[in-house]
């Protein structure tokens, strides 16, 4: 076992910050949904969705 880790070490490591990345993009968005903020960018008249995605 401790064999296995000594040779996968630099495998897992890369592993570890990536999902530590994805984690925190994914915090980011639900406390973004949860504040109201919308990820699109706010340019509605250029949007295919206009008028679809907000009320006002």
């Amino acid at each position: 076992m401790l064999d296995w880790l000594s040779h996968n070490i630099g495998n897992i490591l890369v592993l570890i910050v990536l999902l530590c990345i994805i984690a925190g993009a994914v915090f980011v968005m639900i406390r973004d949904k949860r504040k109201g903020k919308s990820s699109c960018g706010g340019n509605c008249a250029g949007c295919a969705m206009n008028g679809k995605c907000n009320k006002s």
